[in-house]
């Protein structure tokens, strides 16, 4: 494993994250820095990702682009429509009215192929899942690197078999969406240090470990567990250069939110977030994700204008409480004490 999987002075990564929080201004920020940045492909066009692309590629370094991959689990319409209805008074406080029939789509990945085979670049990080195997090997084809996501043993075996170049092991301490290929099962409490070396001991491939990231303290052990490196994500959530909605930025600097939980309610895969009202009225949630993504799309995007920060998805890990405003790069320069 003495394949070096990223080409940048420290051994950091920026933590792509969807939705919003990852911009290009961010991806310079933390380049600038010294950190491997990467840019989020999810629920972006293929045209604003490439815009993204064209706007990083001069600034000179490695960066990478991720990429959820589709799932093709069936829905069932009879929940569905029940959840619906329950989140209806959810609705109604912005005006709104859901719709009952599950949406799917697949992300335009076929689109976000093409565009990535046509135009490489150095990295390409998959999350949810593996696509066939022929699109890994298209992308190695053309010169990029591919990274599969990763949360048990097992999940990293099936991804060597796939023939990734490497792996990104996140632990259920991470903020936002779980990567387990099963977003059905209970994600087992596990430190991100003890699972690196769970996975170590089952594939030989290089990993960068991802969760729980909340000092310099966690970096030094999770390379000490034997990580090339290190990913943040929820420690840049509040920096100048994040995208994070206002709502969201105030939310992680609110002492009235107390811990982190991981829930379905959101978007029907498991995720961390801060705990709020949304959270609590809705424990079940509904396991269908992409369908739940859009059922509550337009009310999440309401209540971030809204400033409601009860309804609002809070994406946030463990060391949430540790995020700081401020230059991104200060971040980087905090976590790299003593390494």
């Amino acid at each position: 494993m003495t394949d070096r999987l990223l080409d940048s002075p420290l051994p950091l990564v920026a933590a792509p994250m969807a939705g919003g929080p990852s911009t290009v201004a961010l991806a310079r920020a933390v380049a600038s820095a010294g950190t491997f940045p990467f840019l989020a492909g999810g629920y972006k066009t293929a045209d604003t990702l490439a815009a993204e692309i064209n706007e990083l590629r001069p600034l000179g370094v490695g960066f990478g682009v991720n990429l959820f991959v589709p799932s093709d689990d069936p829905v069932d319409e009879a929940a569905f429509a029940a959840y619906a209805e329950e989140l209806a008074a959810e609705a109604e406080g912005h005006g709104l009215e859901l719709d009952p029939t599950p949406v799917a789509d697949d992300d335009r990945w076929g689109e976000k192929l093409a565009l990535l085979l046509a135009d490489p670049v150095p990295v390409v990080s998959l999350t949810f899942g593996l696509p066939a195997p022929a699109d890994i090997a298209a992308l190695q084809k053309a010169g990029t690197r591919v990274l599969a996501t990763v949360t048990t043993p097992q999940e990293a075996q099936l991804t060597k078999s796939a023939g990734v170049d490497g792996l990104v092991v996140q632990g259920p301490s991470a903020g936002g969406h779980s990567a387990t290929f099963d977003p059905a099962r209970t994600l087992e409490p596990i430190p991100t240090a003890d699972l690196v070396r769970r996975v170590l001991e089952a594939v030989d491939l290089p990993v960068i470990a991802a969760g729980g990231v909340d000092g310099p303290d966690a970096v030094r052990a999770l390379l000490d567990a034997g990580a090339q490196a290190v990913a943040v994500g929820t420690l840049l959530l509040r920096t100048d250069e994040a995208g994070t909605s206002p709502t969201h930025k105030r939310a992680l600097g609110d002492p009235v939110f107390t811990e982190t939980v991981l829930t379905r309610a959101f978007t029907g895969r498991p995720a961390r977030a801060l705990r709020n009202g949304f959270i609590d009225r809705h424990p079940d949630g509904l396991g269908a994700y992409p369908a739940v993504h859009h059922l509550t799309r337009a009310l999440r995007q309401a209540a971030g204008k809204a400033g409601d920060a009860d309804r609002l998805h809070l994406w946030a890990g463990t060391g949430w409480r540790n995020a700081p405003t401020g230059p991104a790069a200060d971040v980087i320069r905090h976590l790299v004490e003593g390494v």
